[in-house]
């Protein structure tokens, strides 16, 4: 029978429901009002609400997400990807080829790392196609979810029900899960919900930027200028052999060679030792082109392209400006304002020839790489005005960068086989990153989350309060005696059915301790083998895409995907649908 408690958890999680799918306040203040609701009226005590605040698992994601902030900074992991998806010629090809590296990677590590360090370039990819970073993230987060599936140590969840199974006591001398015991309906899954992504759940995806954002990219087309050095791979290769028409972003048309100039390059022209490439190409696509390893050099860098922090940054010249009618050269820019030219752009007009020659005019916007005292050095100058700061560049050495690598594999393999905490892992890699000034305190501060980690941790505050009252079992109990007339598989379906509920809002771990002894009870009711009872608990729960809270790398994808609740109810719920279809159907061919 229903008393207050229940009552009111029930028109909590009503409203909790219908807010976050309506909007009608911000998913953290829906949080919130539950919150204060369920702790005034004492369902909840302060201790209970607050315990989430706690929990490792909160602190785990944010600390990974910190993790993949570096990584954004330092672009360190570019290179690496960069090779691995150099064929990607479009958004689809690309979501192909992530979902198909991330799958079979997160089988066998552990996946919230994974998803931490693909982010950021994950994000950077989106940029590149021009396409919104939520068409990105949610199928990195899903392709992660569907990967960690497949084995006993993909996810954590499914340890969780290994360890329950060795634990209880209802059936004696039972056996621990195998690695592969979850392959039968993790590994045809894989390929199944890959293709629902790509030509179904794309489609649905919105087209919303996330908040990891860098200064919006401006349309402005640029001159840069770039020489091949000595010793370059380029030297006698032709334009098409170099692949020089397929830079990203970047268009060459212009080659200076000693006195000739060679205007609308053909693509058999052969590369010398030298030679003067003008390209033209916008803020985002030159500010990548300083820092790639393509066989050119930038010459106006010269040693500044060995200084450790720059930052690419927009000016335009103003109108009284002492440099109208001069180079760059002339008046000694580098030394005076700690920063050297990298493209100019002028309005209506092509230029040409060497960037050093030009002569600046009013209005010429300039990209410049920019050294530590740039902003000290333009304050009391009325030459130009910052328009926008494109990329910071950090350059953190050979050690450093193999530190970091080394440290984050280190991390995630010591996890992975228990040797160490995830969370305690992850605790001495950053502030050793700090410490060795690989990471700034100030940039790891700016990098949180904090309306991430208080819905997080309310919303685990809202799964005590449905285990708390009992409503979570009343829930369970329903679902279950409504499919109990259809037998042991309509018992399967009741048991997925209402795992993947609860998960989806009291976290997977919750839904779990829940489920699990029911299932095994209801396998020894109708006398039948408790291995589908178990499999079927790991899967619902493990394989939640419905709602945010329904899985750890949901959360991460979240806030920087720019998603809202109902773009994973809308995308998710059909793919758990199908998993559920599928693990039904796997399992009782296999055991019934």
């Amino acid at each position: 029978m229903f008393d207050f408690d229940k009552i009111l958890v029930v028109i909590v999680l009503i409203f909790l429901v219908v807010s976050l799918y309506k909007e009608i306040v911000s998913p953290v203040m829906t949080f919130i009002i539950s919150a204060i609701v369920l702790g005034v009226t004492k369902v909840l005590e302060p201790s209970e609400i607050l315990d989430g605040f706690a929990n490792e698992q909160i602190a785990v994601i944010v600390m990974l997400l910190l993790l993949g902030d570096i990584y954004r900074q330092t672009s360190v992991l570019d290179i690496v990807f960069d090779y691995v998806f150099k064929r990607s010629k479009s958004m689809k090809n690309f979501t192909i080829r992530m979902m198909f590296l991330v799958a079979p990677l997160s089988a066998f590590l552990n996946n919230t790392p994974l998803v931490a360090l693909m982010m950021p370039y994950v994000h950077n990819r989106a940029k590149h196609f021009n396409e919104a970073v939520s068409k990105l993230m949610i199928p990195l987060s899903f392709g992660a979810i569907l990967g960690g599936c497949a084995t006993l140590i993909g996810t954590s969840t499914n340890l969780i029900v290994n360890g329950l199974v060795t634990d209880q006591q209802i059936i004696p001398n039972l056996s621990g899960l195998d690695i592969f015991d979850f392959a039968a309906v993790g590994i045809p899954m894989i390929f199944i919900g890959i293709l629902y992504m790509l030509f179904f759940g794309q489609k649905m995806l919105p087209e919303r930027q996330g908040v990891i954002k860098d200064i919006p990219s401006i349309k402005r087309k640029y001159i840069v200028e770039a020489r091949i050095k000595l010793g370059s791979n380029l030297i006698g290769k032709t334009i098409s052999e170099a692949g020089l028409r397929n830079l990203e972003g970047l268009f060459l048309f212009e080659i200076l060679r000693k006195n000739i100039r060679i205007t609308a390059v053909p693509n058999d022209t052969i590369l010398c030792e030298e030679d003067i490439l003008l390209f033209t190409g916008n803020t985002d696509s030159i500010a990548d082109f300083v820092n790639s390893k393509s066989g050119l050099i930038i010459p106006s860098l010269g040693m500044f392209a060995r200084k450790k922090n720059t930052e690419v940054i927009e000016i335009v010249i103003s109108h009284n400006s002492k440099l109208i009618n001069k180079s760059l050269k002339e008046v000694n820019f580098r030394a005076k304002f700690d920063a050297t030219a990298i493209a100019v752009h002028r309005n209506s007009e092509t230029l040409s020839g060497k960037l050093g020659s030009i002569e600046l005019r009013a209005g010429d916007a300039v990209l410049l790489l920019a050294g530590t005292y740039f902003e000290a050095r333009i304050k009391s100058t009325n030459d130009f005005y910052l328009i926008s700061r494109v990329k910071e560049i950090r350059r953190i050495g050979v050690w450093r960068t193999t530190f970091l690598v080394a440290g984050t594999f280190a991390v995630i393999i010591f996890s992975a086989f228990e040797v160490i905490k995830l969370f305690n892992g992850m605790l001495v890699l950053l502030t050793s990153l700090v410490l060795l000034k690989i990471a700034r305190p100030k940039d790891l501060t700016k990098s949180v989350d904090y309306e991430l980690a208080l819905i997080i941790a309310l919303s685990l505050a809202l799964g005590t309060a449905m285990m708390k009252t009992g409503v979570a079992d009343i829930f369970a109990d329903a679902i279950i005696s409504i499919f109990r007339p259809l037998g042991k598989v309509g018992i399967l379906a009741g048991i997925y059915l209402i795992t993947s509920i609860l998960a989806a809002f009291i976290t997977n771990k919750a839904a779990v301790a829940v489920i699990f002894p029911i299932s095994l009870s209801l396998a020894i009711e109708l006398n039948t083998d408790v291995m589908p009872f178990i499999l079927v608990v790991a899967y619902a729960a493990a394989a939640n895409f419905m709602t945010p809270i329904g899985y750890q790398t949901n959360l991460m994808v979240y806030g920087p995907g720019g998603y809202k609740y109902k773009d994973f109810i809308k995308v998710g719920t059909p793919l758990t649908v199908i998993y559920m279809i599928a693990t039904i159907t796997i399992l009782s061919f296999m055991y019934f």
